[in-house]
């Protein structure tokens, strides 16, 4: 078997309309389709859903589930906020700047522009309180060749001390070059 590619990643929202717009206005989201039914059709339980698909690009789907009859959204609270998130690659840094000033012209708290050596990018929430981040790849060939050389070392070594590795410490101390 062969994973073709993500088919679409669902998360729940609190307003389907709001997360469509906002998606729309400052991710450039297209809205692709909406799915509704009152009755789950996995499980057929009750249980009213607007389903929407918004074009995350390259074929990649983002959708979300409003779901007006059960308890208000939660997030998993003995995971750290930082820790799930979405990351969105785009192609540029004016790119990025430019979300990034559109999103704190509007009053979104935006962390970064953080450096991973390998990619820079930012750091924001949606309506719903999903983090999101916007990357710009920055990596070279020799780095990603250094990276790939060291996965498995390091794998390894987190599997017995649960400490982190310095294999790549370069990426977040400033040493690479």
């Amino acid at each position: 078997m062969n994973i073709k590619k993500i088919h679409h990643v669902a998360y729940r929202c609190i307003d389907a309309k709001e997360t469509v717009e906002w998606y729309g206005k400052y991710l450039n989201m297209n809205f692709l389709a909406a799915i509704a039914e009152n009755e789950v059709p996995s499980t057929k339980e009750p249980d009213p859903y607007m389903h929407i698909f918004l074009d995350a690009g390259a074929g990649n789907i983002l959708a979300f589930f409003e779901l007006p009859n059960s308890p208000e959204m939660g997030r998993d609270e003995n995971t750290p906020e930082w820790c799930q998130h979405l990351a969105l690659e785009l192609e540029t840094m004016d790119e990025l700047l430019e979300v990034k000033a559109k999103l704190e012209a509007d009053g979104i708290e935006v962390v970064g522009v953080t450096d991973h050596t390998i990619f820079k990018s930012i750091y924001f929430f949606d309506p719903s309180g999903h983090r999101l981040e916007l990357a710009v790849n920055t990596a070279t060939d020799e780095m990603n060749r250094m990276i790939d050389e060291a996965k498995w070392d390091m794998l390894n070594e987190w599997a017995k001390t649960k400490r982190a590795p310095e294999h790549v410490r370069w990426m977040h101390d400033g040493s690479f070059n």
